[in-house]
């Protein structure tokens, strides 16, 4: 049964299903709708939007249906705009509280003709289940505030421009709104009025806090070098990662800086035979997962790209799903904790982590570990000053 929901927080319950609008007692049996949001979470529920592959409502509409629409979106953007006017906070409010019901009405019966229209002539993508899952998280992630904070940041407030930037920032929005489409690879960006977590400079992630005692950051130690190895069909070393490369490549002739210089830009140069090596062979893994337009990843993406950043799109996609993936077993196996997942940022997860929890943390190691990857952990009382932790 196609419905629609008539916002996205978890506490503001309400669909429309069959023209009609339902707020206490919900219809059973709802199959198919635009998009997930947090106020309706069955499991059997499929979402047009991951069919469209992240496209807008306007992209993905059909010709039949496009005045229809379009009358129904410029009125949705009036409202949103009389909100901010107002200084209404969606966030705060259920959205169908703020506009009339023949307006909700009237936008849920174009939602879902087009949602029909997708599922009509669009496939279920290979990745299904695992978009569904990235979707609900970052969902999830959203509706978190960031606690961010002066405290200890006298140093930010030393220059004008220093001073100008953390004062910006602490005027944003305290959200994290990742963008599941916004690359190719499926690496995550930010919405424009996101926090810019992803591309804040180094220092000014003393300005956000954890709510509550630490954060802990897990992140894989050379991520996307194991990441080959591993489709090189070779077992992860239990020790840093360059260490290895330093001894195993290069015989201990260069220091582990170097080593990487060195690595990397053989790794992405195809044209580069700089190094030589029985461990990494980056023709046997184009040869398996590259078809010349494509490349299939271990995670069932498909991407159209040359030959040149072959090698480069899988080897991100595959490691940005992997990081993913683990943060959603994360995220299940923290249901009920007062600790929670604060944010990813590119191959870490950082948690939001209660001090009296601590036996969480070996298992929380051992899930991000799957498949042996080696994994670093920090903590820290903010997100800039993090220091190894032991485990």
């Amino acid at each position: 049964m196609y419905f629609q929901t008539l916002d996205d927080k978890s506490e503001c319950v309400g669909v429309y299903v069959d023209g009609n609008l339902h707020f206490d007692k919900i219809p059973q049996s709802l199959t198919r709708t635009w998009r997930y949001t947090g106020s309706i979470n069955e499991s059997n529920i499929e979402y047009a939007w991951l069919y469209a592959s992240g496209a807008s409502l306007e992209q993905s509409c059909p010709d039949s249906l496009k005045d229809d629409w379009e009358r129904c979106r410029k009125r949705l953007v009036a409202y949103r705009r009389a909100f901010e006017i107002g200084k209404i906070d969606l966030r705060e409010h259920c959205f169908f509280d703020l506009v009339p019901s023949s307006f909700l009405e009237d936008m849920c019966e174009v939602k879902n003709k087009i949602t029909e229209h997708v599922f009509d002539t669009r496939e279920r993508p290979e990745n299904y289940e695992l978009l569904s899952s990235f979707q609900k998280l970052i969902h999830k992630i959203r509706y978190q505030d960031l606690k961010l904070s002066k405290e200890g940041c006298r140093e930010l407030y030393h220059t004008t421009a220093g001073r100008h930037k953390a004062n910006e920032l602490m005027r944003k929005q305290y959200y994290i709104d990742y963008n599941l489409f916004g690359t190719v690879t499926g690496r995550l960006t930010t919405h424009r009025n996101s926090f810019p977590i992803l591309t804040l400079k180094k220092e000014f992630r003393k300005l956000v806090k954890p709510h509550n005692d630490w954060f802990v950051s897990l992140d894989y130690n050379g991520a996307e070098v194991r990441t080959l190895l591993q489709l090189c069909g070779h077992d992860q070393p239990d020790v840093d990662i360059h260490d290895w490369n330093v001894k195993n490549l290069f015989n201990n002739d260069v220091d582990r800086d170097t080593a990487k210089t060195l690595f990397f830009g053989w790794l992405y140069n195809p044209e580069s035979d700089a190094i030589k090596t029985k461990y990494y062979d980056r023709k046997k893994v184009l040869d398996k997962w590259y078809d010349g337009e494509y490349i299939s990843t271990p995670y069932n993406r498909k991407i159209k790209v040359d030959e040149r950043r072959a090698l480069n799109y899988l080897i991100q996609s595959t490691t940005s799903d992997r990081v993913l993936t683990r943060a959603v077993e994360i995220d299940k196996f923290l249901q009920g904790k007062k600790s929670f997942i604060s944010h990813i940022v590119h191959d870490e997860v950082v948690i939001d982590f209660c001090d009296e929890e601590r036996e969480l943390l070996i298992k929380m190691k051992d899930i991000f570990e799957t498949d042996d990857f080696k994994t670093n952990i920090q903590a820290g009382k903010n997100y800039l000053e993090l220091e190894e932790l032991k485990v």
